[in-house]
């Protein structure tokens, strides 16, 4: 017993004596690093630091006046693999061969641009040059596609073991393409140099957000990342932009563009009350295809001769001085004036012209004779006064437009400028000629006349929020409470009445059963530089501005159409566009809901809407409830898809159907019957969507919808 007692005190004693030294190795080894080793260390350490690395901010979103979203940050990804990385070295390459048949089919599958074949080849060719930044495919993919790449075999193992690694790129998206596209404006490439124009780039400060700080250490051989100061996303950016009526006006003036050619074409729909623009379309002709894109923004930074939109300017400026009254009556002698060395003439003076007009069916006519005698007889003695009135109309000053790059206006006067006035410049600018006016300033004179007078400033944000909190708010500006007295400003109002329903109206083809129009015609010759306006070819400026409807306006525009071909018309080309776009508006604006399906009167069949994609089930009972024969969503399911089975459970692709447009529902019944997995974000129809149309459909994939 005392025997046994002792070989456990001595077995004790040696594994206690064996901690002991274990203890004494340690507690030297910590001493030895932490004092004699330390810089060593600490040099290594650094090596395998990295500080002060930028976190990007996410760039905020802007959005239509409704909330629809107009330009938002999507991020994609190139991928990669690092054919060097010693987990697929280690035992002569067993785990990178192991897997390399299956890979090659699932990436063969998965991308569907090269057959197993060729994917085996590629990847054993990398794998052979030890390539550290291969790409295993040429166009970038989504965030869905990266993490159902990431289930493949290999690549589930993990960043580490496979070499599997991404850069990614964040994009701009428009998700309603052209739509207001040069207004929104563009990103540099390089999202942190923030917009380039439009309000992407006047509101870059906002939107851009401020950038973390993280500190990338490596630790067990791999790379972690810790967010040292968190980065602050940028705001979002509420557009005063009408969705419906920007694609009614774009649509609009692409039809006039596509008739009449134009170099170049703006439209702008602004709310009376308020001035917030409602829709601005650009257009330039691509000279090599003929098509039209937005280009240059055209109704903000066009510094352009008006022409006899400018006559309301000058209306204006007679009445208010009280020397004419719109019944007064001039000659005006066939429409030729001699004034100084040279002859102004109106539009039909080759026809004879005019002998006798009032003062309002100057207007209503467009004679640039009348207008000149108007303006002369009230200012010939002081030009000065008719100028001064012009500024007082707010046309020779930089309004305070939120956006950048506005052009400023430009009104010479005959004291301040003295080697620009001739002895022809009253009469010339009285008709809307020596004078540079953008669009924009145009038109918000006519949304004062409009607005009884009160002038607004022209808004196209009307908040800025963080998510859902407002962080500013842009109320309507008045810049001026009244342009003119009372008096002038009924005149005015009946005068641009009578130019669309009056006599000698120059835009009676504008007149609308729909909608009551009221504006003014414009065509103003385009000069040729030095060679003035007789060199050669001459091409004009055509325009319509006005508002409507007459009696109660809601809404006021311009047109503008640059060098179309053929006889220039402001009211056949500019006015007609106008026309369209207040029609279209007021009927999308209208509350009446018809109560019944109008019958064709060609064929006397009832009218039936088209049938989209969707559950069968649903369709039917939403067929029967509005009685539509149920036979009609079969005979158009065969007419729009080849066949009865589109709709059913069984239904299958090969490629990935277009969803835009589509209700969540119908969209998420369709995509799963298909076999992919869907994710929604938004509420509404769906917008966009992160796989392709027309590209292969791999069945287990993740397809991210869009909704508003």
């Amino acid at each position: 017993m005392t025997d046994q007692r002792k070989n456990i005190v001595v077995r004790f004693g040696m594994v206690y004596f064996i901690i002991s030294l274990l203890f004494i190795g340690v507690i030297y080894k910590i001493i030895q690093i932490q004092y004699f080793e330390r810089d060593q260390w600490m040099e290594l350490a650094d090596k395998q630091k990295m500080s002060d690395i930028m976190v990007k901010p996410k760039r905020g979103n802007i959005y239509a006046t409704d909330g629809r979203l107009l330009a938002s940050s999507i991020p994609t990804y190139t991928v990669f693999m690092d054919m060097g990385a010693e987990s697929l070295r280690i035992k002569s390459g067993k785990l990178f061969y192991d897997n390399l048949d299956s890979l090659s089919l699932s990436l063969s599958q998965f991308f569907g641009d090269k057959t197993p074949a060729q994917y085996k080849r590629a990847l054993q060719g990398a794998y052979r040059d030890k390539k550290r930044n291969f790409q295993l495919y040429p166009q970038r993919i989504s965030y869905s596609q990266l993490k159902e790449l990431r289930k493949l075999p290999l690549f589930r193992l993990g960043r580490v073991r496979s070499g599997l690694y991404e850069r990614e790129f964040v994009s701009r998206v428009k998700p309603f393409g052209s739509l207001a596209s040069r207004t929104i404006g563009d990103v540099y490439p390089d999202e942190s140099l923030g917009g380039r124009s439009g309000i992407e780039g006047s509101f870059n400060e906002q939107l851009l957000g401020t950038p973390g700080i993280s500190t990338r250490q490596k630790v067990a051989n791999r790379y972690l990342e810790t967010v040292d100061v968190e980065p602050i996303d940028g705001l979002d950016i509420y557009t005063t932009l009408d969705v419906e009526i920007q694609d009614i006006a774009e649509k609009a003036l692409r039809d006039a563009a596509n008739e009449f050619s134009p170099q170049s074409a703006c439209a702008v729909v602004m709310e009376v009350a308020t001035g917030e623009i409602k829709a601005i379309v650009n257009l330039d002709r691509d000279e090599k295809t003929g098509q039209y894109h937005e280009g240059v923004n055209h109704a903000l930074t066009n510094r352009m001769e008006p022409g006899s939109t400018f006559k309301i300017a000058s209306l204006i400026a007679v009445l208010d001085e009280g020397k004419v009254k719109k019944s007064d009556v001039f000659d005006i002698d066939g429409g030729i004036l001699q004034v100084a060395n040279r002859v102004l003439k109106d539009h039909n003076y080759h026809r004879g012209g005019y002998d006798i007009l009032h003062a309002d069916e100057i207007i209503h006519a467009s004679s640039n004779v009348g207008t000149a005698k108007m303006v002369m007889k009230s200012f010939g003695s002081r030009p000065e006064r008719y100028v001064e009135k012009l500024y007082d109309l707010r046309l020779n000053d930089s309004l305070p437009i939120q956006m950048k790059g506005v052009a400023k206006p430009w009104i010479k006067h005959p004291k301040k400028d003295k080697k620009q006035w001739y002895k022809t410049s009253l009469a010339w600018m009285s008709i809307g000629y020596e004078t540079k006016i953008p669009p924009i300033y145009t038109l918000t004179l006519y949304n004062a006349i409009a607005n009884n007078g009160k002038m607004m400033n022209p808004t196209f944000v009307k908040s800025i929020k963080r998510h859902d909190e407002i962080v500013k708010q842009y109320e309507p500006e008045v810049l001026k409470e009244s342009i003119c007295k009372p008096s002038t400003l009924k005149d005015v109002q009946e005068i641009m009445l009578g130019v669309i329903e009056g006599k000698y109206g120059t835009a009676r083809s504008v007149k609308s059963d729909i909608v009551r129009i009221a504006g003014k015609t414009g065509t103003a010759q385009i000069s040729q530089g030095g060679l003035g306006y007789r060199a050669g070819q001459t091409y004009h400026n055509v325009s319509f501005c006005g508002y409507f409807p007459a009696d109660n306006p809601q809404y006021s525009a311009i047109v503008l159409l640059t060098a179309p071909q053929g006889i220039p018309s402001g009211g056949r080309m500019a006015g007609n566009t106008f026309k369209t776009i207040a029609e279209r508006t007021m009927i999308h604006k209208s509350s009446h809901l018809p109560d019944y399906l109008k019958t064709d009167t060609l064929n006397q069949q009832p009218y039936f809407p088209d049938i989209k994609y969707g559950n069968p089930a649903a369709l039917k009972t939403v067929a029967t409830n509005l009685n539509i024969p149920l036979q009609n969503i079969e005979s158009q399911t065969i007419a729009q898809h080849g066949k009865k089975d589109v709709l059913s459970r069984d239904a299958k692709a090969e490629v990935i159907p277009d969803v835009c447009g589509m209700g969540a529902k119908d969209a998420v019944y369709l995509l799963n019957n298909l076999g992919l997995q869907v994710k929604l974000k938004g509420l509404g129809e769906v917008i966009a969507q992160s796989l392709t149309p027309g590209t292969k459909l791999s069945e287990g994939s993740t397809i991210e919808l869009f909704l508003e």
